[in-house]
């Protein structure tokens, strides 16, 4: 059973107990339903022996082949990082460096983060630099982008299925292993589990024995205490003091969110112009051929019959984007109102917009992919262009935009809530007495 302790909701801001809980249980915020913690069985081990293989599968994809084309009697074979390095020949460094951190570097270096943690948990005295370590697990979990890589993956093998013979290679298994274990881990760890076990044992001890005052105390307690962005401890401290548990800054609520969140925006807005303008790419075939803008690629895979894949990009590519700035700009527009309107739907729409944006980036993978493997001169070519260097910066910008904007600013507007305690779903029962 975990200990029960004052909590604040990074979605509402309010604050309430988080009652003591069995593992596999849920909790579940009492104003927005936002999930507070899940609890797991032996979080720790298991998160450890994934990310283990998932070091194994990365060393695997990065090596091998990933997919080989052949057509007229030439072929071609690419592996994770033959895109990246094609794209830098071509002098698109930029897209070049998002392709490589997405894919490679941002997973890597958050698998290797995990293990440093989950790893140095086993020694008798856990270094406390694992704390600053773990911080970067969920900086890095936005720009780790396997699971879209693999569908831009599969978009490039049906474009390419009229243009050559494809053979899929061993990476490409390993790549789906990866995705599928990187998931996994997400879904399985308990955070707070990790934090607390990063913390010195006489100061759990210390925090278990105020839990009692902190509840007979809790609306006085709600003026004079911080919940940190980082680690989610909640603490009687001044803003701007750092947190005593990971040692970050404490903030009531981001800095100037609403300011950074309009800047990214409008940004993106503006460039998202130029983006769908400019040419993405150019595919040559016997010595034929024209630059295309992403919705000109949308209406070549109409004309070639291939209706599903034609939705699927102009929805990742066209609407999402689209979508997500409208959304963004709501949100913003509402908050700097005042308005208390459907506060709760509102929240929603914030954790859709913040879900979705890196989904864009399918298009820019399945070109990285077009661009590695079809380079058979007059036969056929494939070259990047302008355009995709700018959408990058779209879908980059959208997300650190959602990710800028505070969504507690929203219930601000309200009266000060009392702290209650955590609303527990069925979930909160232990999974085996639910059967």
């Amino acid at each position: 059973m975990t200990a029960t302790k004052l909590h604040e909701c990074r979605d509402c801001g309010q604050m309430q107990i988080l009652p003591s809980m069995p593992p596999r249980a849920r909790a579940i915020c009492v104003r927005c339903d936002a999930m507070l913690r899940h609890t797991r069985r032996d979080s720790i081990s298991v998160c450890t022996a994934l990310n283990l293989a998932a070091l194994i599968l990365f060393a695997v994809a990065g090596t091998l082949t990933m997919m080989s084309v052949s057509t007229g009697g030439r072929e071609r074979a690419a592996s994770l990082i033959t895109g990246p390095a094609e794209l830098e020949y071509y002098g698109v460094w930029e897209l070049s460096a998002v392709v490589l951190v997405t894919t490679f570097a941002a997973p890597l270096a958050r698998t290797l983060c995990m293990l440093a943690v989950l790893l140095g948990l086993r020694a008798s005295r856990p270094p406390p630099e694992l704390r600053y370590i773990f911080a970067w697990v969920e900086h890095l979990r936005p720009w780790s982008m396997i699971e879209i890589y693999m569908l831009g993956l599969f978009v490039a093998y049906v474009r390419l299925s009229d243009m050559a013979r494809i053979e899929l290679g061993p990476a490409v298994f390993a790549l789906m292993g990866l995705m599928i274990i990187l998931i996994a881990t997400d879904v399985l760890l308990d955070e707070q589990a990790i934090w607390e076990a990063m913390e010195p044992a006489n100061r759990r001890d210390r925090m278990q024995a105020r839990t009692a005052a902190i509840t007979h105390t809790a609306e006085t307690a709600h003026r004079f205490r911080i919940g940190c962005d980082t680690c989610g401890l909640v603490s009687r401290a001044e803003p701007g003091t750092h947190c005593p548990r990971c040692g970050y800054r404490l903030r009531v609520r981001k800095r100037r969110s609403v300011e950074h969140a309009w800047a990214y925006s409008l940004t993106a807005a503006i460039l998202y112009i130029p983006a769908n303008t400019y040419p993405v790419l150019t595919i040559v075939r016997l010595g034929v051929g024209q630059p295309s803008t992403i919705l000109e690629g949308v209406r070549e895979l109409v004309d070639a019959d291939m209706w599903p894949l034609a939705l699927l990009v102009f929805f990742a590519s066209v609407a999402v984007p689209v979508l997500k700035l409208v959304g963004l700009s709501g949100l913003l527009i509402s908050t700097q109102l005042g308005s208390t309107w459907r506060l709760h739907d509102r929240t929603v729409l914030y954790r859709i917009v913040d879900a979705i944006g890196r989904w864009s980036m399918i298009d820019i993978f399945m070109e990285s992919i077009l661009v590695a493997l079809v380079q058979f001169g007059k036969i056929a070519t494939v070259y990047p262009g302008p355009g995709a260097i700018v959408f990058s910066a779209v879908v980059i910008l959208t997300v650190l935009a959602a990710r800028s904007f505070d969504p507690r600013l929203m219930w601000d507007n309200l009266p000060p809530a009392p702290i209650d305690g955590a609303a527990a779903e069925p979930g909160a029962i232990p999974i085996e007495a639910r059967a």
